[in-house]
């Protein structure tokens, strides 16, 4: 078998029992269970939600996005081999880790598969925060171009490029658009304050004014865990993203809990700490992969001016990366996970039938 055979790259079409139309994103697919098989899985796995809480089987692809566009290389390599597993396995250990330290649960109740979750459906809060801990990516661009605040925060002058900030800063932009509020526009993925969400804070879709207090601890609290495990790896926790919603507990209780993943590759900047020390950057995320596509292209701008985007569709559709290349991201993947989780990250030899056949005989779920 190839290592092509081993990558999952469509994720969207297995035979999964579901009442709902798959939701297909960039890496991964969601397909919502029926309330019949949500209640059963509950009350056979036991699994720490409410009784009727609607479940769904959310698939992790081997894809890799990189400026809003999938890439494959040479090969037939259709994604990155181990990818998803990896993403998975270190979301998995963050997420436990949490609830660990009494932080708060995420919306995962099982792992039937390296590359499978159920989950548990949530009323997502309308922000994705950034937390950094470092001047670096978009920040340190526009504050190079003279930006001093952002999110209703202002830096000091005189900051210098890759530069450990004092605190760390929480950096909320929307997550979808939101209407009606005076100040921010109706677009997705607008940068807010602070004084926005507090004053708006039921257009952000929080419970309550208190549960923003709350939200801020939860994000401080797992950056904060998070980067003192990487530090004992030798590796800095850069920035990284979060998403949070609501859902209810087995008692009935809507509670705040993470969403998406945390702490990942593709969700975070992670440097080599020897390397910054020498006063190198070398990443450890997909920033590695970002990078190599500016430099691989002999117009990078196409991958980072808007006004060029038919261009780039066009330039990720009919352009098959070097292997060595996608190859040396699995590495980053792999070896990444298996730091983090103390445990060696295993292929599927065929990911698709592992999947539908456990799916089927454990859970009851293929049709």
């Amino acid at each position: 078998m190839s290592l092509a055979d081993k990558v999952l790259a469509v994720n969207n079409d297995l035979p999964i029992r579901s009442n709902r139309p798959v939701h297909s994103g960039k890496v991964r697919s969601v397909y919502w269970l029926n309330d019949s098989d949500s209640a059963r899985l509950i009350a056979a796995n036991n699994y720490p939600v409410a009784a009727d809480a609607a479940l769904a089987v959310m698939v992790i692809s081997d894809r890799i996005s990189a400026y809003e566009c999938l890439w494959e290389g040479e090969g037939g390599l259709s994604g990155i081999p181990g990818k998803g597993a990896a993403l998975n396995a270190i979301s998995n250990h963050w997420f436990n880790r949490f609830k660990q330290h009494g932080l708060a649960r995420s919306h995962i109740v099982d792992t039937p598969h390296p590359l499978v979750w159920i989950v548990q459906q949530a009323r997502p809060v309308m922000i994705e925060a950034i937390c950094r801990q470092y001047i670096t990516g978009s920040m340190w661009r526009a504050y190079a171009k003279g930006e001093r605040e952002f999110c209703g925060i202002t830096l000091p002058e005189g900051l210098q490029r890759d530069q450990r900030l004092e605190q760390l800063l929480i950096t909320p932009s929307t997550k979808g658009v939101i209407s009606g509020v005076a100040g921010i526009p109706e677009l997705d993925d607008v940068n807010v304050s602070r004084s926005d969400i507090s004053a708006n804070y039921r257009a952000f879709r929080f419970d309550r004014a208190a549960d923003i207090d709350r939200y801020e601890q939860l994000l401080s609290d797992g950056f904060a865990l998070i980067s003192a495990e990487m530090a004992g790896h030798d590796q800095i926790f850069v920035d990284t993203k979060f998403e949070f919603g609501y859902a209810r507990n087995a008692s009935g209780e809507d509670e705040l809990i993470y969403m998406d993943e945390v702490g990942t590759p593709d969700s975070s900047r992670i440097w080599d700490g020897a390397s910054y020390r020498d006063g190198v950057v070398v990443e450890r995320s997909k920033e590695q992969f970002r990078q190599f596509l500016l430099n691989h292209f002999d117009d990078p701008d196409i991958l980072v001016n808007k006004d060029r985007m038919q261009e780039r569709y066009a330039l990720a559709r009919d352009h098959r990366l070097p292997a060595e290349i996608m190859l040396s991201v699995a590495d980053t993947y792999r070896h990444t996970a298996e730091r983090i989780t103390g445990e060696a990250l295993q292929l599927s030899d065929n990911p698709r039938a592992e999947i539908i056949e456990l799916l089927a005989s454990r859970y009851q779920l293929i049709d």
